[in-house]
């Protein structure tokens, strides 16, 4: 069938089908090669149906071997370092504190590694207030409750709009945006969905005074610099969903192996995305 369709490639109709049979038989084929460190899954939604996944345990070993093992490599990122150390983000691509070298030291094998903070321009001390609403309810699953979404429209009043809200699901971002365009009519609040995110965080940086609403799609490689990203609004602490059977299986792997799965997997990755969702 794949090669038929390759032969009217001028038809677009034949390039989806072929595309897409392709796509079946490169995932059929992964399915049918598994590993004993892989992870499959079956996933449910109205509009794709039953999706079947697979996914390594993780790519430590693999990056390991086949990248750092042979060629010198450079890993950048604004959020690498968690409590002033590299060494959780290392473990994650297969780097062992162990083989971490100081300023003055030598490289001792091919897998030595260096960690180097350059720093930021932003005075994080002066320029920055971390305010947490602590006499709010608890986060709970049946939507966000009228005191938070009041909060909400309130900063956003203080802050005459500017606002990114990062948000844990999408429900919750739809919510707060419909509570904060009903509170605050003059503002321009616009929420993941509402158009395409490159559209939308394009509409972000060029009006100041707009806001954003999103879900972990902004929480990453989003950088507004200037005045219009003044507020950042964060609603949970993003943990992995406690059903991500990947995660879950992370998890579990860690735990037989004698470790804290908890820490050593959902604690970690929260804390790199809360600082790359809060910028620091």
């Amino acid at each position: 069938m794949v090669g038929v369709l390759n032969k009217v490639t001028d038809e677009p109709e034949a390039q989806q089908a072929a595309s897409a049979v392709q796509e079946i038989l490169d995932v059929a084929g992964r399915i049918a090669a598994l590993a004993d460190a892989d992870v499959v899954w079956v996933t449910h939604s109205d509009i794709l149906g039953r999706s079947a996944y697979v996914a390594p345990l993780n790519v430590a070993g693999l990056l390991r071997s086949e990248v750092f093992g042979e060629t010198t490599t450079v890993l950048t990122s604004a959020t690498l370092s968690l409590g002033g150390t590299f060494e959780p983000a290392a473990a994650s691509v297969g780097l062992r504190a162990a083989d971490r070298i100081g300023p003055d030291g030598e490289p001792a094998d091919e897998f030595a590694w260096r960690g180097l903070d350059v720093g930021s321009p932003f005075d994080y001390g002066r320029q920055g207030i971390l305010y947490l609403a602590k006499r709010l309810p608890a986060p709970g699953r049946d939507g966000m409750n009228a005191a938070t979404l009041t909060e909400i429209a309130q900063l956003m009043w203080a802050a005459e709009g500017r606002t990114l809200g990062l948000f844990a699901s999408r429900r919750a971002a739809e919510q707060a945006a419909e509570f904060c365009r009903r509170e605050l009519p003059d503002r321009t609040i616009l929420c993941q969905g509402d158009a395409q995110l490159s559209e939308l965080t394009r509409r972000f940086s060029a009006e100041p005074e707009t806001s954003l609403f999103g879900t972990m799609s902004l929480w990453q490689g989003v950088d507004v610099p200037g005045e219009t990203c003044q507020l950042v609004i964060i609603d949970k602490i993003p943990f992995p969903r406690p059903d991500d059977p990947l995660m879950q299986a992370r998890k579990k792997a860690v735990d037989d192996s004698g470790g804290n799965g908890f820490m050593s997997v959902a604690a970690t990755h929260a804390a790199l995305l809360l600082a790359q969702g809060a910028g620091v």
